[in-house]
């Protein structure tokens, strides 16, 4: 009778636990989908629309770059200078200029000395393989990148994916085509500080109207 009655106890204590675990990382989720839907807020704010937000996939983030998410939206942030979308891996996601931890931490952050989102040249654009970018592993030739700035909509058609070493800064040298590079660490699960970098160079086909 007694070990029925410890077992018992020992099964509810279990219980409880498990409810606290998911409603404590339910809560986590729902800070991190706030914040992206802030910065994406303030975007459609600056070009004077009606802010058309959606939820991020947290699905494939580590726990730490949560985390580390959490913090930075402590702090303010500059304006975003335009709205990274990739449909095939349900990615929407503002861009900041800068690409300090803070910076990254909180969104995706445009490379400084690369063409300006949105004007010709190479548009260089930074984030994390352990947050919004994980999903760059699962994308291939042909997908669609959509880039929108305070000047409209812009449709890129990705035309190449290669891996160099972190000091091959040739990626991000001006392109004849209005282009942009999304530069992220490589191996994507690597344990540590990954060795190698994954670039993806998208090409501009095409304005959608205003």
């Amino acid at each position: 009778m007694q070990g029925s009655r410890l077992l018992s106890i020992a099964e509810k204590t279990s219980w409880a636990f498990g409810v606290v675990g998911v409603l404590c990382w339910g809560a986590l989720a729902t800070s991190v989908a706030t914040s992206a839907r802030q910065d994406l807020a303030r975007f459609a704010a600056m070009r004077g629309d009606a802010p058309q937000m959606s939820k991020p996939d947290q699905s494939l983030w580590s726990p730490t770059r949560v985390a580390a998410w959490r913090e930075a939206l402590s702090e303010p942030a500059a304006d975003p200078i335009a709205v990274l979308r990739i449909p095939k891996i349900r990615l929407e996601v503002a861009v900041l200029p800068g690409t300090d931890e803070r910076t990254l931490n909180r969104a995706v952050g445009h490379i400084e000395d690369t063409a300006v989102p949105g004007t010709d040249g190479n548009s260089g654009i930074a984030g994390h393989r352990d947050s919004f970018f994980r999903g760059l592993q699962n994308i291939a030739v042909g997908d669609a990148i959509e880039l929108e700035t305070l000047k409209g909509t812009e449709t890129y058609r990705i035309e190449r994916t290669w891996i160099v070493d972190p000091d091959d800064v040739s990626v991000l040298d001006p392109t004849p085509a209005r282009s942009i590079t999304l530069v992220t660490c490589y191996p994507f699960y690597f344990v540590g500080s990954a060795p190698q970098r994954f670039i993806v160079r998208a090409v501009h086909v095409g304005d959608q109207p205003p």
